[in-house]
Formats: C-alpha cells, structure tokens, sequence
C-alpha cells in the first residue's frame, strides 16, 4: 500500500510540473496546441467567426544558460459575410512565426525576446492582409508555488506587400494567471489584449475579461492538455465580437519525443 501511494504521489507531482510547464509559453517543451476561438456576434449581421490557431513550440537548447524557443501561429479562419450580397471565406490566414531567447533568470523567474514575423499565407483577402510584416516580441514567465503568471506581447509592422492593402500597425498583449489544483486540474485566465494603431482611437482596442478551467492528462501514453474558458470583450471595434469562446487541445513531448 505504501509502495503504490508512492508511485500515486509521484505521478500527482510530474502531473502538476507538466502542467505548469504546459501554461508556460516559453518552456523548454515541444507541444502542439490546437486552440480554437469562436468569435461571437461578429460584424454588422452579428454573425460567428472562429479562428483554430495550430500553434507548435519547438525549443533548442543554445549553452547552459539560453534557449531557443520557437512558436509558430498558423490561423485556419471561418470569416462571416461582412455586408450585403457579400459571401462566407475559409481557409488560411497569415502564418506568424516567433523567436525567443530564453534565460532562466532564477528558479522561478524566466524571460525571453527576439523578433516576430507575419507573411501573407493568406488564401483569401477577408482572411488576412497581403503585407509583410515583423517586430519585436517578448515573454516573462514568474512560477511561485502552484501559480503560473506571465505575459507575451509583440508590436508588429508591415514592410511590404500589395500596396493596395491597408498597412499593418498591430499590438498584442497576453497576459496569463493559472493556478494548478491536484490531479492535473488548474484554473486560468489568458485574455489577448489587441490593439489596431491604425484604426480611429475609439475602434483600436479589444479587451476581452475572462477565464475558465483545464487539466493534463493522459490519452495512452501521450500526454494532452485540454482546456475551455469563455471572454466578454468589455471594449471592442464596432464591427468586433462580443465576445470569446476558446477550446484548446496541447499535444505534450516533455522528452522530445
């Protein structure tokens, strides 16, 4: 009976250290999200968007004191009919790789930046600007306890692409507070913050307030986190969402596998 509280207490222990590291977005940890976010009530026949991020993070070890760590957003969007006569898209939007160099600061403090990139993948002009576009992008990670709090942000400007296209002038702000309750389960927030430089001062911002529950686990020997949560934009662009419903599905290969 020992012997099996044992093993039960130390599979308890690598649930929750897997899950932090799984919240940390600059962990030394290859996963693949799929997150998926249905925008509701969007545009002026309020109708739903959704937005499924397939999101890799692959981290590279440089020397004993920096990583690597690699994200990579591809956007598979569903875009409502935005005026009259006017028919739904699908496909995908602008691919937008990310470069972090990570240091371990101390044993609960993490930090990392480098450049973002945005090039046109887009399959559809509703889908996504035809520009190029880069800037800076930076991540702190602070892990107390069982809490993982942090924040990603990034600015991003266009360089080049169609003329004809709007310019791209767009900030990005997620922060993240998750605390990890027993057998894998936690509770979080992770609202993404954006602003449009380029619109009028009261159409920029989207803030979005919310939160919602997860939990790792096992499907065989793959570990997965699974995790659901709901955001009331509280300030949006006229023609923007109400507000936020997010599914996200992590594939975990804490041994590189």
């Amino acid at each position: 009976m020992l012997a099996a509280a044992s093993i039960s207490s130390a599979q308890a222990q690598d649930s929750g250290n897997l899950a932090q590291q799984a919240q940390n977005p600059i962990a030394n940890l290859i996963s693949v999200p799929f997150q998926n976010n249905t925008n509701f009530n969007v545009g002026p026949f309020d109708k739903e968007q959704n937005i499924l991020n397939i999101q890799p993070v692959i981290p590279f070890k440089l020397n004993e004191e920096w990583n690597l760590v690699t994200r990579w957003i591809l956007p598979v969007v569903y875009q409502p009919p935005v005026y009259e006569g006017d028919e739904s898209d699908f496909g995908l939007g602008n691919f937008n790789p990310s470069f972090f160099f990570v240091k371990q600061i101390n044993p609960k403090l993490m930090v990392g930046a480098g450049p973002t990139l945005y090039l046109p993948t887009n399959t559809d002009r509703s889908l996504g600007p035809d520009k190029w576009g880069a800037g800076p992008t930076a991540a702190i990670v602070w892990t107390p306890g069982k809490w993982v709090v942090g924040a990603l942000v990034n600015n991003i400007w266009s360089f080049a692409g169609d003329s004809n296209e709007p310019d791209v002038n767009a900030f990005l702000l997620q922060y993240f507070v998750n605390y990890n309750l027993k057998h894998g389960w936690y509770l979080t927030s992770a609202p993404i913050i954006t602003a449009d430089w380029n619109a009028p001062a009261d159409d920029q911002w989207t803030l979005p307030l919310g939160g919602g529950v997860g939990r790792v686990f096992s499907i065989g020997h793959q570990p997965v986190n699974m995790s659901l949560s709901a955001y009331d934009n509280v300030i949006t662009p006229e023609q923007g969402p109400d507000w936020q419903l997010r599914f996200q599905v992590q594939l975990l290969f804490p041994t590189g596998g």
